[in-house]
C-alpha cells in the first residue's frame, strides 16, 4: 500500500515534512515521514491529538521527552535494537557497528532494525550513524528521508561527522 493510501489518524505540518499518526485502539500503531506534499489531517481520535502536540512539543524543544503508548511490533531481534536505540540521548549518537557489538550481532542487521522501526522520534532511530557518516534513513541512502534525518539531528545539535 502507498503512503498517499493508508489510513492516518492525523497528518501534522513539521519543518521537516508531514508526519503520518497512525492508531490502533489505545497505542500509537506507527509514524511516518511523508513529504510536505503530503496533506496535513487534523487528528481524528485524542490519541492521534496527544501525539501532534508531542510532536508539536518536540519540534520546539529537541529536548522534550514522548510519553506515548506504542503499539508492540516487531522481531525479538528488532525489539531489542530499538530498546537500545530509545536510550540514545538527545544530541548523542550512536553507530551501527557499536550497537551492534552491543547487541551481538552485525551492523548490517541492525541497520535493517532501524530501517524498519515503525515510530521514529519516539524510538529516535535517526540518532544510529554508519561508522563513516551519516548512514542511510527509512532504508534509503538519500533523498527526503535523508534529509529528514539531517534536520532531526541539527535540531538536536548532534555532530553528524565521526
Amino acid at each position: 500500500m502507498s503512503e498517499g493510501r493508508k489510513s492516518y489518524q492525523a497528518r501534522l505540518r513539521t519543518p521537516f515534512g508531514v508526519v503520518g499518526v497512525r492508531t490502533a485502539g489505545e497505542m500509537i500503531a506507527e509514524i511516518v515521514y511523508l513529504p510536505r506534499s503530503a496533506r496535513a489531517l487534523a487528528p481524528a481520535d485524542p490519541l492521534a491529538e496527544r501525539a501532534c502536540a508531542q510532536i508539536e512539543r518536540y519540534v520546539d524543544d529537541p529536548d522534550f521527552r514522548f510519553d506515548l503508548p506504542l503499539a508492540e511490533s516487531g522481531t525479538p531481534f528488532q525489539r531489542r535494537v530499538w530498546a537500545k536505540i530509545a536510550k540514545i540521548e538527545t544530541g548523542h549518537t550512536r553507530t551501527y557497528g557499536e550497537l551492534a557489538r552491543e547487541l551481538r550481532s552485525a551492523p548490517r542487521a541492525v541497520g535493517q532494525a532501524c530501517g524498519a522501526n515503525p515510530l521514529p522520534l519516539v524510538v529516535p532511530c535517526h540518532r544510529v550513524l554508519a561508522a563513516s557518516g551519516i548512514g542511510g534513513f527509512a532504508h534509503r541512502e538519500g533523498g527526503f528521508h535523508l534529509a529528514v534525518k539531517r534536520w532531526l539531528l541539527a535540531h538536536e545539535g548532534a555532530a553528524t561527522a565521526r
